[in-house]
């Protein structure tokens, strides 16, 4: 009896290939917004065909996520900490952004993942390096965790952009109504919130800009830090 067409598909299914489709997955989504159902749709076979191969949702996000930070930049390990850290932290956010969810993963479970063993080795040797001595873990989590909310903040605000209270143009609206009661409600519709409610390229700009001032202004902390000490 000739097998019929699912049988051959679920034939040639691999691990990689369920990965391959939740990666793709992830990135027309959220990583924590897609079901196993949503998976097995596109693979054409049965739930327990996924579970056999891979596991459950906890399972294959894990595996996306390690498939993501597979691709992030190795900053040369002798380079200042501060430029270390930039060389990591300034290519992730463009990197993460086309995999939402990935970040707020990391802020859940945190670096646990093989991918990224050489850069928390390579991480906290620069620290080390630097003189943070027992502060050193601290550091390198500020750095990572900072940068890891504002991209998750960014992924939270895409995916409710139609819900009111979390958009950012909601949050224009109601700064408007105070503005005339307050200067620095307008500033700050101004400086911060009104590129982002405009959408396009002038958030783009924004959201990097933004970014970019939370990693140095985090690293110039820490310098801080370590000056005093």
């Amino acid at each position: 009896m000739a097998a019929t067409r699912s049988q051959r598909y679920h034939a040639g299914l691999t691990p990689d290939r369920v990965i391959d489709e939740a990666v793709a997955l992830t990135s027309e989504a959220h990583l924590l917004s897609w079901s196993i159902r949503d998976l097995t749709q596109r693979l054409g076979v049965a739930p327990s065909v996924v579970y056999h191969h891979v596991g459950g949702k906890d399972e294959i996000a894990r595996r996306v996520v390690e498939r993501v930070l597979s691709e992030l930049p190795h900053p040369d390990p002798n380079l200042p900490w501060q430029d270390w850290f930039r060389g990591l932290l300034l290519p992730a956010r463009e990197l993460l952004q086309g995999y939402p969810g990935v970040s707020k993963w990391l802020l859940m479970h945190g670096p646990t993942v093989a991918p990224v063993l050489p850069l928390i080795d390579a991480g906290m040797a620069t620290l080390t390096r630097a003189g943070f001595g027992e502060a050193t873990g601290f550091a390198y989590g500020v750095l990572l965790n900072n940068a890891m909310l504002t991209v998750s903040l960014s992924e939270e605000r895409r995916q409710h952009a139609d819900d009111g209270p979390r958009d950012h143009a909601t949050i224009v609206a109601d700064l408007a109504r105070l503005g005339s009661e307050s200067a620095g409600a307008q500033e700050l519709m101004r400086t911060l919130v009104g590129p982002f409610a405009v959408g396009g390229e002038a958030a783009d700009r924004q959201g990097t800009e933004y970014f970019r001032f939370v990693v140095e202004t985090t690293i110039s902390g820490l310098e801080a830090r370590l000056a005093a000490q």
